[in-house]
């Protein structure tokens, strides 16, 4: 399949996909009383450490970009396995379900533990319920039905 195919579903994946994420992380932070510009310092914190809550918008900019990157990270995982485990397209739904359950596992468990980030919050059932369907429903599946709509509608027919 050509390449622009891939970097279509890519680009699609990764606008929609990050974008649900980080809109749920806004509502959901956002109705428990955190401004969005300090909820984006926090992923730039990731990086940069308590800094990231001294340097403003630029942190918050940063953080932004910091998401955006980590959801190119995944979506291009999972294009790249679609070429290996063509499954993963067939069932889509399912492969995208537990795609968002090994993200959640890999951020948290590895990821996270690993960056500066500032906010190690204590166990609470919501955050852990939100932060679990959000990867499932707003990443997982959106990067695996985007990569089957772009992928099959773009394989050529066979001739009769």
């Amino acid at each position: 399949m050509p390449r622009h195919i891939y970097l279509k579903a890519f680009g699609l994946a990764v606008l929609i996909a990050g974008s649900l994420d980080i809109s749920d992380a806004l509502l959901f932070y956002g109705l428990r009383g955190t401004p969005p510009r300090l909820l984006l310092q926090v992923i730039a914190s990731g990086l940069l450490g308590p800094l990231a809550l001294h340097l403003g918008l630029f942190a918050a900019l940063l953080g932004l970009v910091i998401h955006y990157t980590i959801t190119a990270f995944w979506a291009s995982l999972f294009l790249v396995m679609t070429r290996r485990f063509s499954g993963l397209l067939r069932h889509a739904l399912s492969a995208g379900a537990a795609y968002g359950a090994l993200i959640y596992l890999v951020m948290n468990y590895l990821v996270l533990p690993l960056s500066r980030v500032i906010a190690h919050p204590v166990f609470s059932l919501p955050v852990f319920a939100n932060a679990v369907l959000a990867l499932v429903f707003c990443m997982g599946i959106p990067i695996a039905l985007v990569s089957k709509a772009v992928l099959r509608n773009s394989t050529p027919a066979i001739p009769a």
